[in-house]
């Protein structure tokens, strides 16, 4: 397990790769294979005879991935045999060359390494008069991000990655992206049969090889399919009201108020998760002073909770809960003014700035909080359509020739609501991720990590 910075990202050190002048080709050959150092941006490839050599190349050469040979071979004869792959190869380790800094017979460059990569890339560099030195981070520069794969984690990043880059300080929030994603999906598509379906079809993915995106989406598959299937369970749902599965909790069209209740209960958890999370990684990028006034922060969940807790003291008629909720709403919104007016503009423009970001941050908490309330209305149509289906096809069963009608219609029927509602809910389920729980995690985008790497083949 690699060692991580304390959010979650693999702890990154900065270095600078020293190679004696004389072994610049065979160093820099050992760091690509390693494929483990990210160099600093270096300059423009050279024209020489290898950019000549590819120049001239027919079209129709081979484009496989770039390779080098641990010797040198003669541009002019890779161009004969049309090896694109090792003169694209070449061509990268001229440029680094190039680009390193040249002192007292030493060429030095600098990038960025897993921490745990430094000991072993040191011991490849050491026979050939290369050594790797740790550097101070530049307080101007934010290491790359690179996420561990600790239990399997990288089968879920899918969900991270397709917001963006999680940012070096801040907390890994693939767990919970992935905890919520499933949960989410699970209670709009409730049924146990179609979730049945989702997971073989997961398993099968896991096992295919034409596609590997899906291939690795196989976890995340499966895990939608199974939390279906509990939550078809809970509504007594096996494709429809069939009374296969009696219901554990309730049936959502017999009971939507509670359904709806327990949905918007289940955002404002979650919610209060992702301003905890928000809060820690507005810390750990800027420190108390930013933790306390951003919107994402402690100013924006104190508005979140004094939201909350005047709701419940107008509903429950609790003069207690009023004044706390005023109290704590104050407080927030005071704190929001202090960081809306330390990034707004001078002058006039100021108080227009602020206001503004306090009218809209507060009336997101409203919305954002409400908008998890398609959780039970999505469940809810769902169970709508696998009904009426479940009601034509009751109607038509054993009545002589209209049973084969029936069949057909719960065959079909099910096969839309399959496909239609799984397309839509597995896209709600994104988008409450999205704007509701990470547009409080996230504030900015960090740097993905990208190591140089190249095969070594024989030559």
């Amino acid at each position: 397990m690699p060692p991580t910075n304390g959010a979650g990202a693999v702890r990154m050190s900065r270095a600078a790769i020293l190679i004696a002048e004389n072994q610049v080709r065979a160093g820099l050959v050992e760091v690509a294979a390693a494929g483990c150092v990210e160099f600093d941006e270096v300059g423009t490839t050279p024209e020489d005879e290898i950019s000549e050599a590819l120049r001239r190349l027919a079209p129709g050469a081979t484009t496989a991935p770039s390779v080098v040979t641990r010797i040198a071979v003669d541009p002019s004869k890779l161009e004969r045999e049309g090896r694109r792959d090792l003169l694209t190869g070449e061509q990268q380790l001229h440029r680094l060359a190039a680009g390193g800094l040249r002192r007292d017979g030493v060429a030095a460059w600098l990038g960025w390494l897993p921490e745990n990569e430094r000991a072993g890339l040191s011991r490849r560099l050491e026979p050939i008069g290369g050594a790797i030195v740790a550097l101070p981070r530049p307080p101007w520069s934010e290491p790359p991000t690179q996420l561990p794969d600790n239990l399997g984690r990288a089968r879920f990043h899918v969900l991270v990655d397709s917001f963006g880059v999680v940012p070096y300080a801040d907390i890994d929030p693939t767990v919970f992206a992935a905890a919520t994603y499933v949960v989410m999906f699970g209670m709009m598509f409730a049924d146990a049969g179609h979730g049945a379906i989702v997971a073989v079809l997961g398993i099968v993915a896991g096992l295919q090889r034409r596609w590997p995106a899906l291939r690795s989406a196989w976890p995340l598959i499966t895990a939608c399919g199974l939390s279906a299937c509990l939550f078809g369970v809970l509504f007594g749902e096996f494709f429809g009201p069939t009374g296969v599965v009696p219901p554990l909790w309730i049936r959502p069209l017999d009971n939507p108020e509670l359904l709806l209740l327990a949905a918007v209960l289940f955002g404002a958890v979650l919610m209060s998760g992702s301003y905890a999370m928000g809060t820690i990684n507005r810390y750990r990028e800027g420190g108390w002073g930013r933790a306390l006034v951003a919107a994402s922060g402690i100013a924006g969940f104190s508005v979140f909770v004094a939201t909350g807790v005047l709701t419940a003291g107008i509903v429950l008629h609790q003069i207690v809960l009023i004044v706390a909720a005023v109290v704590v709403g104050a407080l927030g919104l005071g704190l929001l003014t202090l960081g809306l007016r330390r990034e707004a503009a001078s002058g006039g423009a100021a108080a227009a700035e602020v206001a503004v970001g306090i009218f809209d941050t507060v009336i997101r908490v409203g919305t954002n909080l409400v908008s998890f309330a398609r959780l039970a209305a999505f469940g809810l149509v769902h169970a709508a359509i696998e009904g009426l289906v479940w009601s034509a096809t009751s109607s038509l069963v054993g009545r002589g020739w209209l049973t084969v009608v029936g069949i057909l219609a719960f065959v079909v029927g099910n096969a839309i609501a399959f496909g239609l509602e799984g397309l839509v809910v597995g896209i709600q389920a994104l988008r409450l991720e999205y704007y509701e729980l990470f547009s409080r995690v996230f504030v900015g985008e960090g740097r993905r990590f990208h190591p140089w790497h190249l095969n070594i083949v024989e030559a």
